[in-house]
């Protein structure tokens, strides 16, 4: 049996959802374990580089190729989008290391949770996309809304009890902007459902 080739863009795109799901199992891991900040950082820039060279890899390829598997915007708009999920997650990992976070608060692992779980969304969906099964796809695009609205709903709690607790000014602060940066995350995943979803239309 002669099995076809999987065209580039899509193998390509495949392989940046697998880095990706890897990053957030790395980031569920390195959390709850309470890693070393600086060698996190480390590991996190490590896989975004990872993520940049595949994104790397398609903008080459688009260069030099005439025909591609579904409209080039859309290549473009789904490997961006993902590349941001990535900058996020390596943004926020940076971000402990500047504030030298040494213990990680249970709101700091459930949004690691829900990043985790948007990656293994996302992950699915692209595996269909790359098999142009396309309405399956649906029920990732809606749960990956479904997680940002609780990534929202955590950072509302998370807000109003570090106001309530947390006396210190500047930890304070250090808090507020690493929760913030954890929903944005999210935020960045419900992009990539979003992009999904556009191309599912144009292809329907």
């Amino acid at each position: 049996m002669i099995f076809k080739k999987k065209d580039f863009f899509f193998e390509t795109l495949e392989n940046i959802s697998d880095n990706l799901l890897k990053t957030t199992e790395r980031f569920v891991v390195g959390i709850k374990q309470s890693e070393n900040s600086v060698l996190f950082a480390k590991e996190m820039k490590r896989l975004e580089h990872v993520g940049d060279d595949f994104t790397h890899a398609i903008y080459t390829a688009l260069n030099k190729t005439f025909i591609t598997p579904i409209d080039r915007e859309d290549i473009v708009a789904l490997a961006s989008s993902l590349d941001d999920v990535l900058d996020g997650i390596e943004a926020c990992a940076s971000r402990f290391e500047m504030y030298e976070v040494t213990e990680y608060d249970k709101f700091i692992n459930q949004f690691a949770e829900i990043l985790h779980r948007s990656a293994l969304e996302i992950h699915q969906a692209i595996r269909l996309l790359s098999t142009k099964k396309l309405l399956p796809i649906r029920i990732h695009t809606i749960k990956i809304n479904e997680l940002e609205n609780e990534a929202d709903d955590l950072l509302r709690v998370c807000i109003k009890e570090l106001f309530r607790n947390v006396k210190d000014p500047i930890e304070l602060i250090k808090r507020k902007d690493i929760y913030e940066m954890l929903e944005s995350a999210t935020d960045d995943c419900e992009d990539v459902a979003n992009t999904i979803e556009s191309i599912i239309m144009r292809n329907s």
